[in-house]
């Protein structure tokens, strides 16, 4: 599957917000509460992050982030703050809902939204000690884009001069000093999370120059 297409993209969206919902519709509360890779988020924080379209109107998401001064950022925490509170039913309701099954940020398309359900997705399973709950496809995709033509900005992490191989599914990208790991590490590598050590092979991904 390549990048051109986003149209195409939508079962697999579906798909992992379905595969985490499996994950956490078991979870003790004390999973809910254990720390995310989101700096100060736990899995309860993140997993409202995620689903926000699920429970606000398009009208309702501009009127807060108008409030916040369309500091998305700040809305984010916000709303995360507020709605990790809610019993863990419903917001494993809001991974299942047919919203984020079809949903698509403005700007990113699927693609985008697939980008998101997968990172963070990667963000609570990681500390969970599971592995990841999304396809071999869907993770490709991400690891496509985050790669694309040879930078990788949104993240602040380089990847200029460097290989990547992925050593649980036939994907690689680039050249020069080899980076080898199971998908999922590549991932949280190249958005700027901390990968235990051990788990990759070769020199660690450095700051972007940018």
């Amino acid at each position: 599957m390549t990048m051109t297409d986003d149209s195409k993209l939508q079962p697999l969206v579906a798909d992992a917000f379905d595969s985490l919902a499996g994950l956490l519709e078991g979870a003790t509360e004390r999973q809910w509460d254990t720390p995310s890779m989101c700096a100060g988020w736990r899995v309860r924080e993140v997993t409202a992050h995620m689903t926000m379209a699920a429970r606000y109107s398009e009208e309702e998401f501009m009127a807060g982030l108008q409030r916040c001064g369309f500091d998305f950022t700040t809305f984010s925490e916000e709303i995360a703050a507020q709605d990790g509170g809610l019993p863990a039913a419903e917001l494993v309701a809001n991974l299942r809902s047919d919203v984020m099954r079809h949903w698509a940020p403005p700007g990113g398309g699927y693609h985008g939204a697939l980008s998101h359900v997968v990172i963070h997705g990667l963000d609570i399973s990681e500390p969970l000690g599971v592995p990841r709950r999304c396809s071999d496809d869907a993770i490709r995709v991400v690891l496509d884009g985050l790669t694309e033509s040879g930078v990788q900005t949104h993240f602040g992490v380089g990847i200029s001069g460097r290989a990547l191989q992925a050593t649980d599914l036939d994907w690689s990208c680039g050249s020069g000093a080899a980076l080898r790991g199971p998908a999922a590490d590549l991932v949280l590598a190249l958005c700027g999370r901390v990968v235990p050590g051990g788990r990759l092979e070769g020199e660690p991904l450095a700051a972007s120059a940018g």
